[in-house]
């Protein structure tokens, strides 16, 4: 997230990418680098190395690639550029289970660097499952791929989430990687901050006048975070039954998005003031005990139901999941913030799958207004005040307020004021990628988590995690594919005298 009118082409470097045969690499990694590429936004000297466990060729792994960037790409490809990027790639084989591997690709690297030309600037991109984090890391750091030097060439590597299963296995695989790497060379990657509209949260608070002033528990009266998909499971039954709507999606998504809406304003617009205002907040969180955990959440998990025109089978019927799962595929949470500025102010959460919208936003509803002034005119109750940050499936910021009817009399009706991306920005479609991948070549980790944050994150969430684990299937709300979810989400709201947001 470069802070300035101009971007620089990153250092040259080499790119070594982990994972480069799997869906990841293909549906967003590859496009990114070719939008990155069509933007002249990579360095002038440049490799990928893509790391493959058995023997394939550089050509049948540049075919694979340019299949992926063809079937996902954001734009309509320009062969001469997706050519050149290709022809960048090299198949070099490495397998953590075999160490001898790595001594291996280690040779060949520097052989590659010194005919490349790229200086040894190195960045691995972990595109793997989470078991294979930390034996990568292992062997990297073993063989002194990833050492840095004070003055010397830059070693980073991006971790794909998620990053551990709670707290105790996310405070090991930091302590892990601490061990082999330094805080600053490691880029935990979540693809939600390269959208713009969440980047532009920074922006919307701390670049206007007329917001600063009035974000805070005497203006706002509560903050809504909702990431609602319309796709079930799919053919990731396996995986998710052993992880779930809340590890899936809450620690790293949702409270990216928290932090963002409530921290403090930083001192100043860098990486490490940045990141210690999102952490303070995440830590500021107040822990519930069991009780208050279970109080203050709902857990569902869908069963058969009608999205469009498909019939969607149950969640217990999916493919490589239990018949008796008790594994939630949505997840609410009422959080609140123990600080000043947020005391009294509850935060919900919410995520889900196969549900009947599509949305991400964040809803800010503000205080009421005293209305005692219309109490002659036929006025049952003013419209609620929003400001929405919508990011999916349209970008942009919506602010609702009340307006007077025209005509002799006071009717008063809610109205609404959009800006949308599209209408005032010509910007080329993106995966969300490409400003995390720059910025991680050119060493601007603000958009990118820290091990204090991702381990106050885990900690916030714990007690839900524990509490329905001890719950098992009680609690456990079903509902219909393609509804808005289990009963128990808006009722979460209600005895609060809320309500989630309606489109």
């Amino acid at each position: 997230m470069a802070n300035g009118h101009a971007q620089r082409k990153p250092d040259s470097c080499c790119f070594v990418l982990f994972g480069v045969t799997g869906d990841l690499t293909h549906r967003l990694v590859m496009p990114s680098l070719y939008n990155l590429a069509a933007a002249n936004l990579l360095p002038e000297r440049f490799c990928v190395v893509g790391v493959v466990r058995r023997g394939m060729s550089n050509e049948t792994l540049r075919e694979s690639l340019m299949e992926g960037v063809r079937k996902f790409a954001t734009r309509a490809v320009d062969d001469a550029i997706a050519n050149r990027l290709l022809e960048c790639v090299t198949a070099i084989e490495a397998d953590a289970s075999e160490p001898g591997s790595f001594d291996r690709m280690k040779e060949r690297l520097e052989k590659l660097e010194a005919a490349r030309d790229t200086g040894g600037n190195r960045l691995f991109y972990l595109a793997t499952p989470p078991n294979a984090f930390a034996p990568i890391a292992r062997q990297l750091g073993r063989v002194g791929l990833v050492h840095q030097d004070e003055n010397g060439p830059w070693r980073k590597l991006i971790v794909e989430k998620p990053f551990g299963t709670d707290l105790a296995s996310a405070k090991a695989l930091n302590d892990e990687l601490l061990s082999i790497l330094n805080e600053h060379q490691i880029y935990r990657i979540d693809h939600y901050l390269g959208k713009e509209t969440v980047q532009n949260i920074l922006v919307l608070r701390f670049a206007n006048g007329m917001f600063e002033p009035i974000w805070n528990r005497h203006h706002i009266d509560h903050v809504q975070i909702a990431v609602d998909e319309k796709l079930g499971v799919g053919h990731r039954g396996s995986f998710y039954d052993q992880t779930g709507a809340l590890r899936d999606m809450v620690p790293n998504h949702l409270f990216q998005l928290l932090s963002l809406i409530a921290m403090e304003p930083p001192a100043k617009f860098d990486a490490h003031t940045v990141r210690s205002e999102k952490a303070e907040v995440l830590a500021a969180i107040q822990v519930p005990n069991e009780d208050e955990a279970l109080r203050n959440s709902v857990r569902g998990q869908y069963g058969q139901g009608r999205i469009g025109d498909e019939i969607v089978p149950a969640y217990d019927a999916t493919e490589d999941v239990r018949p008796d799962s008790t594994t939630e595929t949505y997840a609410a949470l009422k959080l609140t913030i123990d600080n000043w500025r947020w005391a009294g102010v509850p935060f919900y959460l919410r995520t889900g799958k196969a549900l009947g919208l599509k949305r991400t936003e964040v809803a800010i509803k503000f205080r009421q207004a005293p209305f005692a002034m219309f109490e002659c005119t036929p006025v049952d109750g003013l419209a609620e005040n929003y400001l929405v940050i919508g990011i999916e499936p349209t970008e942009g910021i919506t602010l609702q307020f009340n307006s007077k009817v025209p005509g002799p009399t006071i009717n008063i009706s809610g109205v609404e004021m959009k800006f949308r991306y599209k209408d005032y920005f010509n910007a080329e479609p993106s995966t969300g990628y490409e400003t995390l991948l720059y910025d991680c070549m050119i060493s601007d980790n603000i958009l990118f988590q820290r091990a204090d944050g991702v381990e106050a994150g885990w900690r916030a969430v714990e007690p839900f995690l524990k509490a329905w684990k001890q719950a098992g299937g009680k609690g456990l709300e079903k509902y219909p594919a393609g509804s808005e979810g289990p009963s128990g989400a808006a009722e979460l709201l209600r005895r609060d005298g809320r309500s989630w947001r309606k489109l």
